[in-house]
């Protein structure tokens, strides 16, 4: 080991004995830089992130390697010193080990320069490390293989040039190998065969964060055989011009050995999938995650999942089939043989392509596609199916993906999610084929049913036999449950009234009556309680057995671990846009957040205009409210106080969007019950220099003609959030690295009426930020700058979103309830006889007779989330945004789902979804703060260079040394 080191030291110092070192380390820094921030346009990207730095270094490793080890054997022919090596009492292995370390050693300082760019970056952003180191390893294991081939190649040839083409050539071609320009000229298993013998693609693999044992052992395999190549050609050297003898073939077979050897362990190592496998990445988001193990193990039948991928696709999606078969098969093992993965390419079996497309509705999609040669149509699949019992879900290319656009020509295709997306597909079939089955096998603690209800002499006719109903349902429930449901019923005044002051107290209950006039008042209230947990049952809208018998499974539900919850959401009225006839949408659409809540619950529309949210709701959802009436306000009101939770996305402006840009004032109709709870909205927007771009219109004068034109500009009003302006610890902005809120007002929160509840501040703007009352939302960059708008006031951080827990009272406590008050309709209505006129109105009064039941207090399960913008959900804003980051801009309608699973109480898919990678946006800053950046970088670099350079004459004293000692055990032979 001593000699290995004596070598592998004057082998390094020669490289810094000439120019040779720095000119090859100048070539790397300047190419890397170059390709970084020109070629991979790093601030465009606007992504923290350094895999630019790692895309083109196969190739640029190729080159560099073979320059510095064209000389390594060939210069010692040309010198005449290699006779004298191979006769020196030195291993050959020392010989050819010192030289490589020593080449791997430049290397290591080449990169090192690097690191640099890697700190910067992460000073400009969220920088997950995870994969910055993996890309450090991956680029040393790839030099060291392309080390191996050189030294072997250099052993080989005389003529420095030579080696130098030769070993391009030979790395080039295993660099090729696993490339999407081979791979897409045959299938898919012949493109997964090709990328386990490609460096390219294992070297891709590794700097996604992912450290596999085989990707490390197929590179150490490329060292080992050719090193072993390597010594075998020294040694031959050695014997040239001697017979033949069975010294030389016994070197022959322990060299086939080896390398039959290092061939055969990729084969045994490639079975083992994920067992030998590190995700270095920030959260761990290329494993399976504790979350989606927990819904493995509430299977009680076998789950299939089918992977359709057809041998011909599309090149940008060929890379993503064999990172989908590896985490399906980590899912089979997760799943302790109820899950069964399969893989079929649908066009080699006609069965179960008849199966796919008439079963389950998957069909081949076609794909364009165009070389420098053709332009081709391909019918390829690329499609999931999860079918567990009779239930099924399909995910094809488009829930599986996420794209990203470079410039105008190159896309960048990656995964999404997939744990995710195939996690909620499993949840959802699970909780299906469960909601047909026995309600109280998800329950696990015992439900009590309490009914507080008048005698029957007191309550109305409807309502006592809706009572009957219920005792018929509560005895039907409890021989179903197996002893875990129990019902009890009370009368509130049978006590002197002790049990209905009770429930006043604790539940905001109070007594009820038929109508405004009518002066008896009853009782008639329904509780479900497990545990600590205590919810109200609301009347359905009809009193009747069946929809009763509904609010019941509703609430038993909302116990239960294994069915979907319901969402009520509420939008204001708009026209859809027709495209096909040049019209235009009206207003606000929300499709967007539709569609992704109705991926892991169901979503029903709330009409509030009865003064009821639907019975089935967990939670309700108001986005962008206008002027609710105040049988609207009752509904939301009474909602919160059976302790649901309430999610506002609200402001006190309206934003147009159909013609010129402009905004004004609007009611929501919220502001007075949400002084009443302690939350209000200020009658002002919130402005920060931390913002994101607009493309707002703008007019040109030319001389008397007006040229109308869209520019690009940094606007104050969409208000850039970072992960320090979010409540990390809340949970609700899990997976969200930056967050637009577009015209936010600020929110205030009364200390004083929210003693005693819980109050998270979610998201805040920068310090910055400050307030305007102006409704002129036009830039004036010629009278205000850079910003576009004035500075005014104070400049601080800003509430925009909040959520307030705990025990509400209600608006409406000690008022009447708005739905008995009735509407004068008496001009509408024609003239009739006196005592017909009578009737008729006693019969309308017996059919219009409404039971009202008013809840004064919640329980402390009620919650109020806040969000201070009304637009933000809305599809017109969020495809903008889509449009100016060049992907799919998804972090609006992803904070609301976490709002809603953070408020279910669905914590499982909330910390899957956190775990998303979805792009860290770089901090705003503007073109002389990235030209600063780049110019930097670049003298930090010239920097290490120099520092290298003071230490040259250090290396060559040193070099001299190991020279000496090097020859020192055989001077006196020379």
């Amino acid at each position: 080991m001593t000699t290995l080191a004596r070598i592998a030291r004057k082998e390094f110092g020669a490289f810094f004995s000439s120019p040779a070192a720095f000119v090859f380390l100048g070539t790397f820094l300047a190419a890397t830089l170059f390709v970084f921030f020109w070629v991979e346009t790093f601030f465009s990207r606007n992504v923290t992130e350094i895999r630019a730095l790692f895309e083109w270094m196969p190739v640029l490793l190729i080159f560099l390697v073979a320059a510095i080890t064209m000389r390594s054997w060939a210069e010692e022919r040309r010198a005449g010193t290699l006779e004298f090596l191979l006769t020196a009492p030195v291993q050959p292995f020392s010989l050819v080990l010192g030289k490589f370390l020593a080449c791997l050693g430049l290397i290591a300082v080449a990169l090192l320069l690097t690191l640099p760019l890697a700190i910067t970056v992460s000073l400009l952003g969220p920088l997950d490390w995870g994969p910055v180191l993996g890309g450090y390893l991956a680029a040393l294991c790839l030099a060291a293989a392309y080390i191996a081939i050189g030294l072997f190649v250099s052993i080989k040839s005389e003529s420095q040039i030579v080696s130098l083409i030769v070993t391009s050539l030979i790395c080039g071609l295993l660099y090729l190998l696993g490339s999407e320009m081979l791979s897409g000229f045959v299938g898919n298993q012949g493109a997964e065969l090709l990328q386990l013998l490609g460096s390219g693609s294992r070297f891709k693999s590794i700097t996604r964060g992912v450290i596999d044992l085989r990707d490390i052992y197929y590179y150490l395999c490329l060292m080992g055989i050719f090193l072993s190549l390597n010594i075998y050609g020294l040694e031959k050297i050695r014997w040239a011009g001697n017979p033949a003898s069975s010294h030389h073939r016994s070197w022959q077979l322990a060299c086939g050995l080896l390398i039959a050897n290092f061939l055969a362990a990729n084969f045994w190592l490639a079975p083992l999938g994920s067992s030998f496998r590190s995700d270095m990445t920030k959260g761990s988001i290329y494993s399976i995650s504790d979350a989606t193990r927990s819904y493995l193990q509430q299977l009680r039948e076998p789950l299939l999942i089918r992977g359709y991928f057809s041998a011909q696709t599309h090149p940008l999606l060929a890379p993503l089939v064999p990172r989908l078969r590896d985490l399906l098969e980590e899912y089979a093992v997760a799943g302790g043989g109820k899950v069964r993965v399969e893989f079929v390419d649908p066009a080699e079996n006609a069965e179960l392509e008849q199966e796919a497309g008439q079963k389950y509705g998957i069909r081949p999609v076609p794909f364009q596609t165009a070389s420098k040669y053709q332009a081709a149509v391909t019918n390829s699949y690329f499609d999931i199916l999860i079918r567990y019992g009779d239930q099924f879900e399909t995910l094809g290319f488009r829930d599986l993906i996420e794209v990203k656009a470079q410039d105008e020509r190159n896309l960048d295709v990656e995964l999404r999610n997939p744990e995710y997306d195939l996690t909620r597909a499993i949840k959802k079939v699970l909780y299906s084929y469960q909601g047909g089955g026995d309600l109280f096998s998800s329950i696990n603690k015992p439900v009590a049913l309490t009914g507080y209800f008048s005698a029957d002499a007191q309550l109305p006719e409807e309502l006592r036999k809706l009572k009957a109903d219920l005792l018929a349902l509560a005895k039907d429930l409890q021989e179903q449950s197996g002893g875990r449901f129990t019902s009890t019923v009370v009368d509130p005044e049978a006590d002197g009234g002790k049990m209905a002051k009770k429930i006043g107290e604790e539940y905001g209950f109070r007594p009820m009556t038929a109508s405004l006039f009518d002066q008896k008042t009853f009782w008639f209230y329904i509780t479900l309680a497990s545990g600590e947990q205590i919810i109200e049952i609301p009347l359905p809208d009809d009193l009747n057995k069946e929809q009763l018998q509904q609010s019941l499974q509703a609430g038993l539900k909302r116990f239960a671990t294994g069915f979907a919850k319901t969402v009520a959401l509420s939008v204001p009225e708009s026209t859809p846009p027709m495209p096909q006839f040049g019209i235009p949408g009206g207003g606000l659409q929300f499709s967007a957040l539709k569609d992704v809540l109705s991926q892991d619950h169901v979503v029903t529309d709330a009409n509030l205009n009865k003064g009821q949210v639907p019975s089935e709701a967990d939670l309700l959802v108001l986005a962008a409210p206008e002027n609710l009436d105040e049988k609207q306000l009752f509904a939301v009101d009474q909602f919160l106080m059976q302790g649901g939770t309430v999610l506002l996305a609200a402001s006190p402006y309206k934003i147009n969007l159909d013609q010129d840009l402009s905004i004004a004032e609007h009611k929501t109709g919220l502001e007075d019950w949400l002084t009443h709870h302690g939350l209000s909205l200020g009658k002002s927007l919130v402005l920060d220099p931390q913002n994101s771009p607009f493309p707002v219109p703008t007019q040109r004068n030319l001389g008397g003609f007006t040229v109308q034109e869209i520019q690009l500009v940094k606007y104050p009003y969409f208000v850039d959030i970072r992960p320090n302006g979010m409540n990390s610890e809340s949970g609700l902005t899990g997976g969200l690295n930056q967050l637009t809120l577009n015209w936010a007002s600020p929110i205030e929160i009364n200390q004083d009426k929210n003693k005693g509840r819980k109050v998270l501040r979610l998201l805040e703007s920068s310090e910055k930020s400050w307030l305007s009352t102006a409704t002129e939302v036009q830039p004036n960059f010629k009278q205000h700058g850079e910003l576009g708008f004035a500075i005014e006031g104070k400049q601080e951080k800003h509430l925009l979103a909040a959520a307030v827990e705990g025990s509400f009272s209600s608006y409406f406590a000690g008022k009447p309830s708005p739905l008995l008050k009735k509407e004068d309709k008496k001009a509408e209505e024609p003239l009739k006889p006196e005592g017909e006129d009578k009737a008729a109105e006693a019969e309308k009064e017996k059919k219009e007779q409404v039971i009202v039941r008013q809840i004064d207090k919640s329980p402390d399960t009620a919650r109020i989330i806040l969000f201070a913008s009304g637009s933000f959900l809305s599809d017109q804003l969020i495809g903008i945004s889509s449009s100016v980051m060049r992907s799919n801009y998804t972090a609006p309608v992803q904070l609301a789902a976490n709002a809603v699973d953070w408020s279910l109480e669905d914590r499982g898919l909330l910390a899957i979804r956190g775990r998303s990678h979805f792009s860290r946006p770089l901090h705003p800053m503007g073109k002389k703060g990235q030209l600063l950046v780049e110019y930097l970088n670049y003298g930090l670099a010239l920097l290490g260079l120099a520092g290298i350079w003071l230490l040259r004459a250090t290396w060559q004293k040193r070099t001299r040394q190991a020279q000496l000692e090097f020859l020192r055990p055989f001077s006196g032979r020379v």
